[in-house]
């Protein structure tokens, strides 16, 4: 019966990551409770699993009682939230920090076991408020629940992802391609890869300890860019955009880039020598190789698709 199963509590669930978290946890036999912000974005979630098996709840990470209710009798939780920009003052913060320490906080008192998700680079001494945001949520969590699994993704991959996609718009109708810090590097991770060592650090490989997600490979931004031209066939011209006038253009509102980004770009994105990952969880990381050309072949002129299916 349903109610004997037990209950994961998914914080973030109906987003790029939750959604194949939850089908993860749906086909373990949980019962799911989606605590998002937005509980019509999280009906699609319901298909994932059997009929009641997966119930979206209102509870942002910032409401205390909210939160509770979300949490009481859950075996797991796992904190996803996030957000890239802020739409208003303070927000990295509320919900990076101070929505973290309440969902550890929470959880621990529930007994619960807690699988948190922040990214690399999160450093309380960041210039970065967003990466300052993710490392002072990282210490609230240790300090609450010392118990709890953090996991630190650099840049995801997969058919909904916010990079590949949003290059690969741009240059279909852009004839020229612009990039900030385009020597940065970074370690982008196929999103089911993550999702798998969500699952895994609920178990005891996972018990108290900080793991660094990364692909199998390490490359610039402007090379990101230029093997996702590639696959969708295009020839913009790449221009590397100087920092000042980037500087400039996130100062105007709408712009999709901000100064905040623009700090984050600077830095590299990609795992430190020597901290555990994908293999001490026991998952071989995906080549970017095998999944872009299957949802990024839409962007080619005339739409043509790849001819095969990647399956997970």
């Amino acid at each position: 019966m349903l109610s004997e199963r037990k209950i994961a509590t998914v914080f973030g669930a109906s987003g790029f990551l939750g959604r194949h978290v939850v089908q993860r946890l749906a086909a373990r036999g949980y019962i799911v409770r989606a605590a998002v912000r937005d509980t019509e974005a999280a009906k699609i979630l319901r298909p994932m699993g059997a009929a009641g098996q997966i119930v979206a709840l209102y509870a942002p990470v910032s409401d205390e009682i909210l939160a509770a209710r979300a949490i009481a009798g859950a075996d797991v939780v796992i904190n996803l939230a996030g957000i890239l920009t802020e739409s208003g003052k303070g927000e990295f913060n509320r919900t990076h920090a101070e929505g973290a320490g309440l969902v550890a906080r929470l959880a621990h008192a529930a007994g619960a076991r807690l699988v948190h998700v922040s990214a690399i680079g999160a450093n309380p001494a960041s210039a970065s408020a967003y990466a300052r945001s993710k490392g002072q949520g990282e210490q609230a969590v240790h300090s609450a629940h010392p118990q709890a699994a953090i996991l630190r993704p650099s840049i995801m991959f997969g058919p909904e992802d916010n990079f590949f996609n949003r290059f690969a718009k741009m240059a279909v109708v852009l004839p020229v391609l612009p990039i900030v810090h385009g020597k940065t590097k970074f370690q982008p991770v196929y999103v089911a890869n993550v999702a798998d060592a969500v699952l895994a650090a609920l178990g005891p490989l996972g018990v108290g300890k900080l793991f660094e997600l990364g692909g199998p490979e390490q490359k610039s931004f402007k090379a990101l860019v230029q093997q996702m031209l590639a696959i969708i066939e295009r020839k913009p011209c790449l221009w590397d955009m100087p920092v000042g006038l980037a500087t400039l253009a996130a100062m105007i509102p709408g712009s999709g880039l901000t100064a905040d980004q623009l700090t984050l770009l600077a830095a590299d994105n990609v795992v430190a020598p020597g901290v555990p990952g994908l293999p001490e969880l026991g998952i071989a990381a995906t080549p970017m190789e095998l999944v872009l050309p299957h949802y990024l072949a839409r962007y080619r002129v005339g739409g043509r698709r790849h001819t095969d299916v990647y399956r997970e």
